[in-house]
């Protein structure tokens, strides 16, 4: 069913309950269901209705998370984008979507009003800014909500295959494409991740990660879709959020391995602290090994870890599972497939390395406005990741690496992932991200970036050495290593290789 009603059915049955806390807001089910008929009431007087395109470039904050579901509740399309967005990269993107609204902050505004008449659906008047005001052609959020009811709008005349959002890809390799799904993909979110991770109308979701980030909405759906609270920070910072899973008694959280390594790291970090929990999910990059078994010592029997596309393919290894499999991304979700195939679109044996692809319920119906693209990624029903893996004799998924990432030095195919789970074992890395660059003799050569231990002293050529004595074979070797103090990353959370290339090209 599509999901316009979903928040007014938890208002209606069930209205005292608590839905959201951010900060000093407190709201129960029929509180956020007013707030959210505020906001669709404006809209429609605004001349925003079913499927039109509406764009958020906002923190997380109450009026992102309320946005989106008043958005949903008149049938319109959600479009969020990151705050990070340079104002010539945002603009590509309100045109690439035909945008008729959008929400910005005002430095975000501040930086575009002299190119907003360049934008072709948007009036000067729908460009609505959430945190104050800017001189140029805007409106406060205020201005827009004046006058207008909290009452029930009419609804929308929606099915399953009407548009949901569109999200765009992080663009780490070209172009952003806009990653389109329906209201029936989000009902596949909301109803095969609660079973997933055994969430129930009583559990106490926490999220401090953007939610702009479609892994957010893996959490997000199914924890709205129960009636379930959901508690949304503004930001990620380790000893704050243990601290509110300790006084939010949080049961589910969903991190990138940097929160989880940051949170391991925290000198607040302990099991007296944590124990409510009943999930950790790792999403969005590989988790390193020897994290996974720091954490699953200090919280026994709540990891899980999901491999996934945003274009609609997932694997998750369960909690139960993580035991006996405890190297793999787990296994397709029930009704989705996953096969492993060579560059002709071959199945391979069990065992051997191929490129991964799966088709399933959650599958997107395509880019938008990009059918040739959508066709490249999407073949015969398939979609096709770009990851390399293979499966055992079980059917569990052992990813290998990106296509992209692999380098291939003197002819022989190197996994930036095998080096980093050596380099992370050194007690003094944190983090770790292989890349390639370019050599004379061999064409390409690995080079280890790593954050250190906060206090430590270790010099390159040591930890070079170190890691060279200890990768399986020769042609793992790194060439270099850059000790920085962070790494360039997305939205998402995951490293940008591509600019720790530049870093080292740049350094050389």
């Amino acid at each position: 069913m599509p999901l316009d009603t979903l928040i007014a059915h938890h208002a209606r049955y069930r209205p005292d309950k608590l839905a959201l806390i951010h900060g000093e807001s407190r709201l129960t089910y029929a509180e956020f269901q007013r707030a959210i008929n505020h906001v669709a009431n404006a809209l429609l007087a605004n001349g925003i209705g079913k499927g039109d395109k509406v764009a958020t470039v906002l923190p997380n904050s109450l009026e992102l998370i309320t946005l989106y579901w008043a958005i949903t509740r008149i049938g319109a399309v959600i479009v969020p984008m990151s705050p990070l967005l340079q104002p010539s990269g945002l603009l590509g993107l309100l045109q690439d979507c035909d945008a008729r609204m959008v929400f910005l902050t005002a430095p975000a505004a501040t930086g575009m009003a002299h190119r907003a008449k360049e934008l072709r659906a948007i009036r000067e008047h729908d460009i609505i800014v959430v945190d104050g005001s800017v001189p140029g052609p805007s409106r406060t959020y205020d201005e827009l909500l004046a006058g207008h009811p909290a009452t029930d709008p009419p609804r929308a005349d929606l099915d399953d295959d009407d548009l949901f959002n569109i999200v765009y890809s992080s663009g780490t390799t070209g172009t952003p494409k806009g990653i389109m799904h329906s209201h029936g993909v989000r009902t596949g979110y909301a109803t095969h991740f609660a079973a997933a991770f055994r969430m129930t109308p009583e559990s106490v979701e926490l999220h401090a990660g953007s939610i702009v980030f479609n892994g957010a909405f893996v959490t997000l759906m199914p924890c709205f879709y129960l009636g379930a609270t959901y508690v949304l920070e503004k930001s990620f910072a380790a000893d704050a959020f243990i601290a509110t899973i300790e006084r939010e008694r949080a049961t589910h959280v969903m991190l990138v391995p940097s929160q989880i390594v940051a949170i391991l790291e925290s000198p607040t970090c302990s099991y007296e602290r944590l124990q409510s929990l009943e999930m950790v999910l790792s999403l969005g990059a590989p988790l390193h090994q020897i994290h996974k078994d720091r954490l699953t010592q200090l919280l026994p029997g709540r990891f899980y870890e999901l491999y996934g596309l945003t274009e609609g393919f997932v694997t998750v290894l369960d909690r139960e599972d993580y035991p006996r499999k405890p190297r793999s991304v787990g296994c397709p979700l029930p009704l989705s497939e996953m096969r492993i195939v060579d560059d002709a679109g071959n199945e391979v044996p069990t065992g051997t390395v191929g490129e991964i692809t799966g088709r399933g319920p959650l599958l997107m119906p395509g880019y938008y406005k990009r059918p040739d693209l959508t066709r490249q990624s999407v073949r015969d029903g398939w979609l096709h990741s770009g990851d390399l893996g293979y499966v055992d004799e079980a059917g569990f998924l052992y990813l290998v690496d990106r296509k992209k990432d692999m380098i291939i030095s003197g002819g022989v195919n190197v996994y930036p992932r095998d080096i980093e789970e050596v380099a992370v074992q050194h007690p003094d890395v944190v983090e770790a991200a292989v890349f390639g660059v370019t050599d004379d003799k061999w064409g390409e050569s690995p080079v280890a970036a790593v954050v250190l231990r906060e206090g430590a002293d270790l010099a390159e050529t040591a930890l070079r050495e170190w890691i060279n004595t200890r990768v399986a074979a020769k042609y793992q070797r790194v060439a270099r290593v850059l000790i920085l103090k962070g790494f360039p990353r997305n939205v998402a959370g995951k490293v940008l290789k591509n600019q720790l290339a530049e870093l080292f090209n740049g350094d050389r």
